[in-house]
Parts: structure tokens; C-alpha cells; sequence
């Protein structure tokens, strides 16, 4: 099957270096009209230049596609509303979002100041909710849309001296699981990648030899199979280095304890069986969390 973009907009955000770039390319390439948006600022946020973006923009009209470049702040919602509203203006919709753009301000938790700490939660976190917010009515008039949330292992697992951009990044996973749900009869699909590349974010955080083997667009390889007509929902895709996988999040069935039992001595009498793997599967909303507890309860009262 051979995945095309032919007729589709798309919105990369972050989309002057890395990862962004190289997702902007490999739609342009297969026949989407790309908004290239970066703020051109250096990697922990601060200073701004429209070079890079303009870059990739002239990259991809030498192909023979269409692209404009905008350097929106994705933290200011008022000039991710206007980048929106300039695609539309030259293209008439919005079919595809990938929200990229991303700075680091890593610090061990006791020495980083709180000011950091907001500053990634809102560009990763607050920027992804602007310009989710910004095509939302949008992709539901269409009745289309495709988007992908930037997550990232540091989110799903932790990283040393990452407690703000891994909160974000979880985050990002929060507004996915109900953006799911809430799109899913306008045939908005949202997911999520979380990528391991080598890029100016990492750039000094790992040698050159293995820096060498995670090439950006072995991740975009796995970022386009988020936003064609069938992609998945609600999924997350870890990419990198030519490997690809999936990360869940799953409950165990648990137990119940009646009423006269619910005491922490109760529970820590039974914890292997909470713990067991037995029967844990994906939840498709919160609702079946309590749904299944509520279930347990009443087949109890039935003896």
C-alpha cells in the first residue's frame, strides 16, 4: 500500500530542524501542502529566526511542492490561531497536525527553577492544546483530521533531570486520550509518537557513532503511518533507529474487599493478586475503570 498526502494540508510545528524538518519534507514529498512553522529559537527556547523554517520551505518548492513558513510561538495561542487561519486563507482546510515544536531545560529537580518548569510545560504541554484548539472546529466541519501529540520515554518511563519536560510529555498523553474521544464520531484521529533521534536536542547527550544510527527520518518513517487516511487511534508509536513498537497503558483486574474488609492491612494481604497481570488490559475511556469496579461491587452483593 502506497501512503499519499495528495490533497491534504498539513501543519508541522517545530519544523525548522529535526525531526520537524524532516516530517514537513516527507509530506511535501508525498503530496501534502505543509505550514512550516518554527519560532527559530535555540533549543532551550530563547531567541528567534525565521531562517531554518524559510529553509525547508525553499527544500520542498524545489521539489515541486507547496509550503509557507510561520514563525508562531506555539505557546501564544493568539499567533497559533493566526497560522491556522493563514492556511486556510491559502489552502481552504487543515487535514493534518503534528505537534513537534519543543525546547529542553534540563536541570535535577533541586536546583531547577519553577520558571523553567512552566516554560516546557507550556510550549510542549499549553502549545499542543493551542493548536489542537486552533484546527479542532475545523477538522469536525471537515469531518477529518489527523493528529499526533510529541510524546517522549522520558514521559512514559522518567528521566534524570527531566521532571518538567517529562511531566509534559506525559501530559500530552492526558489531552490525546480524551481528544479520542471527543473526535472520534468528526473521524479525527489523534496519536502519539515518541521518538528517539538524533537531533539538536540530543545532540550532546550521546556519542557520535550512536547519534550516527538514529536518523531523523527513521522516525518520520513511523510518524506518516499516524496521519494518513487509516491510521490508528490512540495510539502511541515509539520510533527510532529503525526499530518501531507500541507503549500501553494497561490495569491489572485488581481485586474487591466488602466494605468491612476496605483497610490497608486488607489490601497489603492480598497486593500479589492486585499486582497480578492476569486479565490487565487497556482501558478505552476512565469511565471503564469505574464501570469495572462498580461491576465487581454488585456481583458481590449477588452472593
Amino acid at each position: 500500500m502506497s501512503l499519499n498526502f495528495n490533497g491534504r494540508v498539513a501543519i508541522v510545528t517545530g519544523a525548522g530542524n529535526g525531526l520537524g524538518r524532516s516530517h514537513a519534507l516527507a509530506l511535501a514529498k508525498r503530496g501534502a501542502k505543509v505550514v512550516v512553522n518554527d519560532l527559530g529559537g535555540a533549543r532551550d527556547g530563547t531567541g528567534a529566526s525565521s531562517e531554518a523554517a524559510q529553509e525547508v520551505v525553499a527544500s520542498i518548492e524545489a521539489a515541486g511542492g507547496e509550503a509557507i513558513a510561520n514563525g508562531a510561538n506555539v505557546a501564544n495561542y493568539n499567533e497559533v490561531e493566526a497560522m491556522v487561519q493563514a492556511a486556510m486563507d491559502k489552502w481552504g482546510r487543515v487535514d493534518i497536525l503534528i505537534n513537534n515544536a519543543g525546547i529542553l531545560r534540563d536541570k535535577s529537580f533541586s536546583k531547577m527553577e519553577l520558571a523553567d518548569f512552566q516554560l516546557v510545560m507550556d510550549v510542549h504541554l499549553m502549545g499542543s492544546v493551542n493548536c489542537c484548539k486552533a484546527v479542532w472546529e475545523i477538522m469536525k466541519a471537515q469531518n477529518y483530521g489527523r493528529i499526533v501529540m510529541t510524546t517522549s520515554s522520558s514521559g512514559l518511563y522518567g528521566n534524570f533531570g527531566q521532571t518538567n519536560y517529562g511531566a509534559a510529555k506525559m501530559a500530552v498523553i492526558g489531552l490525546m486520550n480524551t481528544l479520542v474521544l471527543e473526535g472520534q464520531k468528526y473521524d479525527i484521529r489523534v496519536n502519539a509518537l515518541a521518538p528517539i533521534a538524533g537531533t539538536r536536542m540530543t545532540e550532546d547527550l550521546m556519542p557520535e557513532e550512536i547519534l550516527n544510527m538514529l536518523q531523523p527520518e527513521a522516525v518520520t518513517a513511523g510518524a506518516m503511518t499516524l496521519v494518513g487516511d487509516e491510521a490508528p487511534n490512540k495510539l502511541i508509536l515509539c520510533a527510532g533507529a529503525g526499530g518501531y513498537a507500541v507503549s500501553k497503558i494497561v490495569e491489572t483486574d485488581g481485586i474487591f474487599l466488602k466494605a468491612e474488609d476496605q483497610s490497608p492491612e486488607a489490601v497489603l494481604a492480598q497486593w500479589d493478586a492486585v499486582l497480578a497481570e492476569d486479565g490487565q488490559r487497556e482501558l478505552e475511556s476512565g469511565s471503564k475503570q469505574s464501570e469495572k469496579f462498580l461491576t465487581k461491587a454488585m456481583q458481590s452483593l449477588q452472593g
